[in-house]
């Protein structure tokens, strides 16, 4: 490796974009993502799960750049196996966006973080929709977090929470989100699930929090020369803008791709991980 190759970021989102349809990495992409870590390579992620499910998922890939997780409400720091860099919503925010979700029939999930590594989540209403508890038990007996159901928030909780996150359909997501923001300035956003089209996911964290202001912070933090990120799904495109180089997989939304700079292959095709082989190689 010459001493000057310039100093890439590349930030990959994960869902839709760097697994594939098992939700999963491929054991090709991990070889790849590992093999160049080891060359200097500085590879990482950009996405709106915790590390509950981002570090088991990635226990095969060889990264060591902080991974931008939650949507950029905070960072997880490989090596220490803690978050660095929290952005907490102020605890008056809190209790307007609970209120504003349930008058549009919503009982969101509120995270807040315990100590430096573990969250707690908690859902005040006892019982769940059939969408919600396929999430809860997907994410059930992880080390990292774990969920409160029909408990209410503690005081001392509620002012540690970084994310507010619910489960809606979608013209009504989007109304809510419209309305938390327009209450309270928080950063939210409102996007379709990608195995789900007809609901949406509603994300609400501090204000000014998003994956292009992390991944600016990261580039930074990394002393980064250009950035490169891919993505698939509508709340990827502000870090898109914010890249020097913007990399849409084959499978995105039409919107997302419009937003590229280029369009690769799909995520089942272990895209993201050549693409940055190849470009890694030739910077």
């Amino acid at each position: 490796m010459t001493t000057d190759r310039i100093k890439t970021l590349y930030v990959s989102d994960m869902d839709g974009t760097l697994l594939n349809a098992d939700s999963k990495v491929s054991p090709k992409s991990s070889h790849i993502i590992s093999s160049l870590t080891r060359n200097g390579a500085m590879i990482t992620v950009a996405t709106a799960r915790t590390p509950a499910t981002v570090v088991p998922l990635l226990s095969g890939a060889d990264i060591s750049i902080p991974a931008i997780v939650m949507t950029g409400a905070a960072m997880w720091d490989w090596k220490a196996n803690r978050y660095i860099s929290p952005k907490f919503i102020d605890t008056d925010a809190v209790s307007s966006v609970c209120g504003i979700l349930s008058s549009h029939g919503m009982t969101p999930f509120v995270y807040t973080l315990e100590g430096d590594c573990m969250l707690s989540v908690y859902h005040t209403s006892p019982s769940l929709t059939t969408s919600e508890q396929g999430f809860v038990t997907q994410r059930t007996g992880l080390p990292l977090k774990r969920f409160l159901i029909g408990t209410p928030i503690p005081e001392t909780a509620m002012g540690r929470t970084m994310l507010i996150f619910a489960i809606g359909r979608i013209g009504e997501a989007d109304v809510a989100a419209a309305d938390i923001t327009a209450a309270t300035g928080c950063a939210v956003s409102a996007y379709p699930d990608i195995f789900n089209r007809n609901e949406a996911f509603i994300e609400v964290f501090a204000p000014g929090v998003s994956k292009a202001q992390a991944v600016r912070e990261l580039a930074k933090r990394t002393g980064a020369d250009r950035t490169v990120v891919f993505g698939d799904n509508l709340n990827d495109i502000p870090m898109m803008e914010a890249a020097d180089l913007a990399v849409a997989v084959g499978n995105a939304f039409e919107e997302v791709k419009a937003a590229a700079d280029i369009t690769i292959g799909a995520n089942t095709d272990d895209s993201v991980a050549m693409f940055i082989k190849n470009d890694f190689n030739s910077h």
